[in-house]
């Protein structure tokens, strides 16, 4: 009694965390496949960064030691105070063969065009990123749904060719009670044996796809499933802009950028530079101990003139842009294309849907007419099958067009980028 006790405390967390959409969902996001995407965003922001790193100051710190074959300067002297130190032999002059230094540098662009127009074009490398990160989401969360919707199909189909089973070994009974008593030929249940063969073969065949579709949700999510998760449409298609291109929409502004970028490479920037230099020796002409100490701080412009490979440069990233763009008109055409015709394959396949629901209710009926019908031995054995075969095929159709309608669906759904979470539950 313990012993099903705890097994009963052990195994109730599990029912009551039954696995929903929403949780595949869920686990979908915490899959390397959306994490690599979000290492992509976090590269584009990293990109920008850079590019804004360098209207920073460069500040650097450095050391020396250096032997000159003559006498060389520790700083620039003018020649008033040189005069001086010519005369007066014990003035150590700032001149020596051994000399060692230490200092700092500074370098900041005051005014660099390309640097902001490279700035933006990340941005837009960025914002692409999002954006594909997004759609990629959305597919792999269609394709769940895609799959569930098919393991939903083929369990279906597993319970009508289980029902099918049921029906002809409860015929077959009845008949072979008639063949025994000579009332019936033997090659009757040889037709009704080689129905139940039939629907051994069909069951082996859905037993595959029903793995196919099992694993593709486990490839996804991690999350293993012995039957489909239930679901219904909550929210309704909105089919106002094709977001799927956005991602090339924003490549295409960012090429743009890189391009107008690679023109401002040719115009003049300004640079500010200073250094502080401090030199430590001793003087050539009497052998005392110095140090020495400088600086400088200017501004300084530079104009292209001729920059040969600059102008190859631009011609390289006019013909990106236009590349890129024939991308997006490429992509565009076929996205338009595609969601007209899934558009109707949807009004289509709802139409299906009723009609196929109506056909196997009016099936089962006549199901039900030729099993008395062949009782009464009214109609042959072959007629009753062609009877259980009709209704089998139209189940399965209408399995099928559901299933259809839930891939169409989503597949519209990336296209235009309808939030998943907010149409299917």
């Amino acid at each position: 009694m313990k012993k099903r006790l705890l097994l009963a405390s052990l195994t109730l967390p599990l029912f009551m965390h039954a696995t929903t959409l929403g949780t595949l969902f869920d686990a979908l996001k915490k899959q390397p496949q959306t994490r690599v995407d979000e290492m992509l965003v976090k590269e584009a922001d990293v990109g920008l960064k850079s590019v804004y790193a360098k209207l920073w100051p460069q500040i650097g710190a450095f050391a020396s030691y250096d032997y000159f074959s003559t006498a060389t300067g520790l700083r620039p002297v003018p020649p008033n105070e040189m005069f001086p130190m010519i005369k007066d032999q014990t003035i150590p002059q700032p001149f020596s063969k051994n000399i060692s230094r230490i200092g700092a540098t500074v370098a900041m662009p005051l005014f660099v065009k390309s640097i902001f127009t490279y700035a933006d074009k990340t941005k837009k490398l960025k914002a692409a990123a999002k954006a594909k990160k997004r759609i990629n989401l959305l597919k792999n969360e269609a394709l769940i749904v895609g799959a569930n919707a098919n393991l939903q199909y083929l369990n279906a189909m597993q319970k009508a060719l289980e029902g099918k089973r049921n029906s002809l070994r409860k015929t077959r009974a009845f008949v072979e009670i008639k063949v025994k008593s000579g009332r019936a030929p033997k090659s009757a249940l040889y037709k009704i044996d080689d129905a139940l063969s039939q629907i051994a073969i069909a069951l082996s065949d859905v037993a595959l796809g029903r793995t196919k579709a099992i694993q593709t949700i486990e490839t996804l999510t991690g999350i293993h499933l012995k039957n489909p998760v239930a679901m219904h449409q909550k929210g309704d298609l909105h089919t106002e802009a094709i977001g799927a291109l956005e991602p090339l929409h924003k490549r295409v502004e960012a090429d743009r950028l890189d391009v107008k970028a690679q023109k401002e490479k040719l115009w003049p920037s300004l640079m500010l530079k200073g250094s502080y230099n401090k030199s430590y020796a001793d003087a050539y002409n009497n052998d005392k101990s110095i140090d020495e100490e400088y600086g400088n701080v200017g501004v300084v412009l530079k104009v292209p003139i001729l920059d040969k490979s600059q102008y190859t440069a631009i011609e390289k990233s006019k013909i990106a842009l236009q590349k890129e763009r024939m991308q997006l008109a490429k992509e565009e055409q076929s996205l338009v294309a595609q969601a007209a015709a899934l558009k109707d394959s949807l009004a289509v396949i709802e139409r299906a849907i009723a009609l196929y629901g109506d056909s196997v209710r009016q099936k089962e009926r006549l199901r039900d007419i030729a099993k008395v019908s062949l009782k009464a031995q009214r109609i042959t054995i072959e007629d009753y099958l062609r009877y259980e075969d009709d209704l089998a095929t139209q189940r399965a159709k209408l399995y099928r067009a559901k299933a259809q309608k839930w891939q169409a669906l989503m597949q519209l759904a990336v296209i235009y980028t309808n939030n998943i979470e907010e149409i299917v539950q």
